[in-house]
């Protein structure tokens, strides 16, 4: 586990929030790295909220387009990220989080979201699952955990 995060100001979270470009609908596409292997562990959207919040909890937070609210990974899975660092690329346009994922980050049960791969001219699932999605979710919510 990694270090105990430190909570950034009000002032701090809010020069970081001014910097972002934000696209039409007020998001950012942000893309989940585990901080210590360099792992790429999924994409989501964030608006100015998520980031905030994530800035000040240090626990990653992000906007679920599908149900149009805030949503604080792991809330019913249990499977928190924990910032580590956030970075934006040179036209502040994407972010980079460096998180520590406890468990799986991806809603069927893989460590990561990006599990298929097209390789020598087909597609190929190149990690398994490690975890049911019904003991993460429940029978009826697995179908719709990942939704973003």
């Amino acid at each position: 586990m990694a270090d105990e995060y430190r909570a950034a100001s009000d002032d701090a979270i809010a020069k970081v929030v001014d910097s972002l470009a934000f696209n039409g609908d007020g998001l950012i596409g942000a893309v989940a790295q585990q901080f210590d292997t360099g792992e790429v562990l999924m994409f989501a959207w964030m608006d100015r909220a998520a980031v905030a919040e994530t800035l000040k909890t240090g626990r990653v937070c992000y906007w679920s387009r599908s149900r149009r609210k805030l949503w604080r990974k792991g809330e019913r899975s249990g499977q928190e990220q924990r910032l580590i660092e956030l970075r934006f690329d040179c036209d502040s346009d994407a972010l980079l989080l460096q998180v520590d994922q406890k468990g799986v980050a991806c809603h069927t049960g893989r460590r990561s979201c990006f599990f298929t791969a097209f390789r020598n001219g087909k597609l190929e699932t190149v990690a398994e699952i490690t975890v049911d999605p019904k003991t993460l979710y429940g029978e009826e919510e697995a179908t719709q955990a990942g939704s973003s």
